[in-house]
């Protein structure tokens, strides 16, 4: 997954230090690959790439960068389309609860809410108002 973010050391630091995930690597894309791929009009650009562990079988997230802010937040997930959220799955929410409260990340809803005996939801948002789902155990 590739996430389009406005300031790439702020959504890193958001990406590691609050979700915990790991920076794995990253690559450059030139203005002639950028173009000739149709991923930009010819924009370079760097992508850095976070996984949750540090694994060959883990998913890759990607961050990208071009300095632009989003035009709008939404609220909720209905108030846009395209990607609005992400789900991580985790096997204990208690250090993210811990590291969003020590950084006065707002948790959404009234969230943390139980999900069944022993299984917790939590919502938040990054720096760039993408809903983050964190499900997981006590």
């Amino acid at each position: 997954m590739g996430v389009v973010v406005s300031d790439m050391e702020r959504s890193l630091d958001f990406y590691k230090n609050i979700l915990g995930m790991k920076e794995t690597g990253g690559f450059d894309i030139n203005s002639d690959f950028g173009k000739r791929s149709g991923l930009s009009n010819g924009l370079p650009f760097q992508v850095k790439i976070l996984k949750l562990e540090d694994s060959p079988q883990a998913n890759q997230f990607k961050l990208v960068s071009f300095g632009k802010k989003r035009a709008s937040i939404p609220e909720h997930i209905q108030d846009d389309t395209g990607v609005q959220y992400i789900t991580i799955f985790v096997n204990s929410v208690t250090p993210f609860l811990n590291r969003i409260r020590e950084n006065n990340i707002e948790l959404l809803g009234e969230t943390p809410i139980k999900l069944g005996d022993n299984r917790n939801f939590l919502l938040i948002r990054d720096p760039d108002g993408i809903f983050v789902e964190l499900i997981g155990n006590d």
